[in-house]
């Protein structure tokens, strides 16, 4: 049976770009919070579901169609999280609830600001292209190699004279040696998702025990969604995503996991190391 990239992956590294430009990479200075006197939403008194780095927001938690409860905040993070990664569609990010939510829904619980419509809308536009316009023409040009952040312009070529080759990441003519796909030698060109997996802090488990040094965010092995570990779970997760469960201490499946150890034990091949590359997700 033939194997085929999913077009999105072509897009995979570049989706934070626009989100530096937006200004919204960092959380909004100013909290949002759901008013306690608004009747169309369901308040809940739990924890906030969508929390994963623990920041507790001050906002009441109110409920989700899938019943989840959110603050404005986690809820606005974690879609943007989802639209970094490539999607279009919004998924529940607790572990074990696949519900995808309608946009409209997501822009009413997130109290998404006019600034963050249009973001979400660009980024959602840039997740569904498979090419980008070179810097120098404003032609279209396609990603041939997709482990390889230095693109070919031949309108430019031709044009010039010379060979003109840009960033697929940052979009300014390419410079520094290649191939590479982390980064071009531009300054700012960096891709999030790596950083993110290079410097985030190890996770201490609450039920996991003989366990150290594990990274508390992932790759999804099979399709490269980036996922946190809530600590107070198993070992195990299943990606929202490509509905693959496995080991977030090993990145074995979790059959394969499985065979050598128990969901709270420490796994038989250690921690794996730091990813260094997001895996692109082929489908059979």
């Amino acid at each position: 049976m033939s194997k085929f990239i999913d077009p999105t992956a072509f897009a995979k590294l570049d989706r934070f770009l626009l989100r530096m430009k937006m200004g919204v990479g960092k959380s909004t200075p100013k909290e949002k919070c759901y008013d306690p006197n608004d009747t169309s939403l369901t308040f809940v008194d739990e924890d906030d579901d969508l929390d994963f780095l623990c920041e507790g927001f001050a906002s009441p938690r109110a409920q989700m169609s899938c019943g989840h409860a959110v603050t404005p905040m986690s809820l606005t993070n974690w879609c943007l999280k989802q639209l970094e990664e490539g999607q279009r569609k919004f998924v529940c990010g607790v572990c074990g609830c696949n519900a995808v939510w309608d946009y409209k829904e997501v822009e009413k619980m997130a109290l998404l600001t006019p600034e963050e419509i249009q973001h979400f809308k660009k980024m959602r536009t840039i997740n569904a292209a498979v090419t980008r316009k070179c810097p120098g023409c404003k032609s279209s040009v396609a990603r041939e190699k997709e482990f390889n952040l230095c693109v070919s312009c031949k309108t430019c070529t031709e044009k010039g004279g010379r060979l003109y080759e840009f960033c697929w990441q940052c979009q300014r003519e390419w410079k520094g040696p290649k191939p590479r796909l982390d980064r071009c030698e531009n300054d700012g060109c960096c891709n999030t998702a790596l950083k993110t997996l290079k410097t985030c802090p190890d996770i201490i488990f609450d039920t996991v025990t003989g366990i150290s040094g594990c990274p508390s965010i992932r790759a999804c092995p099979t399709c490269g969604s980036l996922l946190e570990h809530k600590r107070n779970h198993c070992k195990h997760l299943t990606c929202p995503q490509c509905k693959i469960k496995f080991c977030f201490v090993c990145l074995k499946t979790f059959a394969e996991c499985s065979k050598t150890s128990g969901i709270s034990a420490p796994c038989s091949r250690g921690v794996a190391p730091r990813q260094t590359f997001i895996p692109v997700w082929k489908k059979n």
